[in-house]
């Protein structure tokens, strides 16, 4: 889906450095001290409209939450879900996820959400699924020894695939659900397409995965 360009987006992220750094990677290492305090931090990949993040910080405030997300017209959008909620454990960097050991020292995360990540059908274009090999290495150094990976989605061939690799990968699965929101999980925060994709029937599909 295409997203509309907002030209002050950029400008209105820098005047909220509290919120979402300059330069996140000045705080690689040392991003209890930017949240104030030493709790886990939990890091969503794609974090879109901030939905999410917004929500898990809201319903666990002893844990730190992060969004990451490339394009600064969505994230603007997720600075002022953050604004209103008023949620001071939750915030947000505009960086790519191929670059996340230059924000994040080793063992520094100890959770990984991948929510309704692009699918990326074309096998040329493997790489960039993320939970592809190239991004489990990195989610492996960034993560802690306990550190898990929860991942979200309504595209069962990408779901598919995800279980593939990861098992390839030598991590351990549980909590694999085929159909969430006819389980007995609880307490599952929504993202803006899991809402979406629930209410016209689509299955959500789900899987928690650690390192061994």
């Amino acid at each position: 889906m295409r997203q509309r360009f907002k030209p002050w987006a950029k400008d209105k992220l820098l005047s909220h450095p509290d919120i979402s750094p300059v330069n996140p990677s000045e705080w690689k290492g040392k991003w209890s001290e930017y949240f104030g305090n030493g709790n886990p931090i939990h890091l969503e990949v794609g974090t879109g409209k901030g939905r999410f993040i917004t929500g898990m910080g809201i319903q666990n405030p002893q844990v730190n939450y992060m969004g990451m997300e490339i394009y600064d017209s969505i994230l603007v959008t997720a600075l002022d879900r953050i604004i209103d909620a008023g949620v001071p454990n939750v915030r947000i960097i505009r960086e790519n996820a191929e670059r996340l050991s230059d924000f994040f020292e080793e063992g520094e995360l100890d959770r990984i959400y991948l929510n309704f990540s692009d699918p990326w059908p074309k096998s040329k274009h493997e790489k960039r699924r993320l939970t592809s090999e190239f991004f489990l290495s990195q989610y492996e150094r960034a993560l802690n020894s306990n550190g898990e990976i929860h991942f979200k989605t309504d595209n069962q061939g990408l779901f598919e695939y995800s279980l593939h690799s990861i098992s390839k990968y030598g991590m351990t699965l549980k909590n694999v659900s085929l159909d969430l929101h006819n389980s007995d999980f609880e307490n599952n925060v929504m993202t803006e397409y899991e809402e979406k994709f629930s209410e016209k029937g689509f299955r959500i599909y789900r899987l928690e995965a650690e390192f061994k």
